[in-house]
Formats: structure tokens, sequence, C-alpha cells
């Protein structure tokens, strides 16, 4: 498959810690054998890494992200397969191959440059994305910065042939004007492309969010839920705004992104000692995820770098793929 590193058997083998009377992730998952159609594998989701942080580094942001598709897989493997943890509807695919742009973006300083190179990940993204949803599976992306969102809503959009709603539980809206690419404007040029049509991004903090901002998100009817509202002022409750998420973006096909940093003091470029709980966000990606037009998820921003306690990212990620794949019929 172009544009992607198969994990092998042998590499979930290096993760995965062995022991007498128990299962692991790492030995029972299934990932994609030779040149077998990933249409004849009977798992409903596939899981792929996004392991760079260029999109980041052009927004003027702290690299970091590019580590958390390791980590990830890390704890994942080590987690137990049961009869509650359903690792017979997971296959791991492997990677976007960002090995070439990683390796120049090692030399660059200059963000327009970098943003160059985040346009060629972005074909990349996209045309790995298409791949698995035309074989009608769910892709569970692992980022990566949050310009992958570009690829992920092209990707889909391509596939349907029209445009898709999005849903974004993050601290910023990432709808930045249309400069050079980067993880602040995946959404932006979504839109404008015409891959995206209903936007709601959940958990937005207004101290971090410009009039300009505003005023724009309003002129393109993108919808918002504040956290302040959610957890301040009692404007409004996390129940409710969900229920208004679900109004406006779940009634057609849609994708669902988490950005980590909208937790509090969670591992990632933008640590904030303010946000949702790791089980508020459990919650929302749990019940988001199992609506049947829910296209893709999307986990981004982890930096293991910036974790304040070893493993922080990579447990997360592991905790709330599990979440995603424990379908309604299991439960």
């Amino acid at each position: 498959m172009k544009h992607l590193k198969k994990i092998t058997r042998e590499e979930l083998a290096s993760y995965t810690s062995k022991r007498a009377m128990e299962l692991k992730y790492g030995e029972a998952v299934a990932i994609m054998e030779g040149d077998k159609n990933l249409k004849t594998y009977p798992q409903r989701y596939v899981l792929v890494g996004i392991p760079e942080d260029i999109g980041v580094r052009a927004n003027h942001g702290r690299a970091g992200t590019s580590n958390a598709w390791e980590s990830c897989l890390k704890v994942l493997c080590n987690m137990q397969q049961n009869e509650r943890t359903y690792a017979h509807e997971l296959l791991i695919l492997g990677s976007v191959d960002c090995n070439l742009e990683m390796e120049a973006a090692a030399t660059i300083m200059d963000i327009v440059k970098l943003g160059e190179l985040v346009n060629s990940i972005d074909v990349k993204v996209a045309r790995v994305i298409e791949t698995i949803v035309s074989a009608g599976k769910i892709p569970i992306l692992i980022g990566g910065g949050h310009n992958n969102s570009f690829g992920n809503i092209k990707g889909v959009s391509k596939v349907l042939g029209k445009a898709i709603n999005c849903l974004n539980l993050d601290t910023h809206s990432d709808f930045r004007p249309l400069e050079h690419r980067h993880s602040g404007n995946g959404f932006s040029y979504a839109k404008a492309n015409g891959f995206l049509k209903n936007y709601f991004v959940f958990g937005l903090h207004s101290n971090y969010t410009s009039q300009q901002m505003f005023e724009r998100m309003e002129q393109e009817n993108v919808n918002f839920a504040l956290f302040e509202d959610m957890f301040v002022n009692g404007k409004n409750s996390f129940s409710k705004a969900k229920h208004e998420a679900e109004q406006i973006i779940c009634d057609e096909p849609f994708g669902l992104e988490i950005d980590l940093d909208a937790i509090a003091m969670m591992g990632s470029s933008a640590m904030s000692p303010v946000g949702f709980t790791i089980n508020q966000i459990r919650n929302f990606t749990y019940n988001f995820s199992k609506n049947e037009n829910c296209k893709y998820i999307h986990l981004c921003e982890g930096a293991p770098t910036f974790d304040l306690h070893p493993n922080q990212v990579g447990k997360v990620l592991a905790y709330l793929i599990i979440d995603v794949i424990t379908t309604t019929d299991n439960v």
C-alpha cells in the first residue's frame, strides 16, 4: 500500500511483554498479511499512526507529537486481551510514511517551508484514509499534529463523493486563515476545498480565541461550545453541549477529532492546567464513536516528551482506542 509502512508481527512482538496465563494485545490483534486485500479482513476498525510534528512546528508549536505513535503501541500491545477488550475488532495496519518529510524538516526553521512539507503529508494521509474507508473500515488515526485533520476529512469526502461533517473536541478552533499549511488551519483548508460541511468545536477556550477568530467562525457558520460555559459560568453543561453537537453533526457522515491538549495537564505541545478530565474524554469518545455515521476517529497532538508521568500519553491513547472498538453489539 503506497505511503504506508505496514507493521509486522515481529514489531508488535518487540513492544509486547509476554506472560504465562495471559494474552496481550500485541499477541492477539490482527495485522495485514502480505498482499491480502483489506476488504477481506473481518475487523471493523483499522489503526494507523501518523508519526510527524511538522505541522505543529509550522504553527509555532513545540515538536514532540511524532513520538505518540510508538508510545501508544508500547502500551496498547501490553493491554490484556479478554472478553471485554475486543482485540478481534481491531487491525493494526501501520503508519503513514513521513520519513522523508521528517528528515527534511530537521534542517528547516522557516515555517512557510515547513508548510510545504505538510502539503506532502496531506496527500499521503488522504490516500491512506481513502484506501481504508473504501474497504468498508473505520480508521483510527494516532497523530501527529492536528494538521492531519485535513487529510482525514479529504480522504473520507473523496470516497463518499460529498462534504462531511466534523466534531472536534479541542481547546482551539484550528480554523486559522489559509496561509501556509500547519496544525492550526486543517479545518479551514477542508472547508475551503469543499470537503467539510458542518463543523463543531467542543470545549473551545475563550482565552485562546481571538475576536477576529470568533467573527471568522460566525461568518463561516462554525458552531462551538465554550469550555467556560460548561464548567465556569453555568451557561451550558457538558451533557447539553454534547446534545447540541449531536444535533448539528451526527445526522450525516462525520469525522471525530480528539485533541489531547483539551485534557488538563496532558502531555502535548499546548499543555494546559485547564481542561477536561480523562474520564470525560473517554465518555465523549465512546459515545460519539458509536454513532453509525462516524467515519473516522483521530486522536492527535499527544506529545510524550512533555508527559508529567511516564507513559501518560501512550496509556490515554490506548484506553481511547479500546473505548472506540468496544461496540454497542459487544456491551
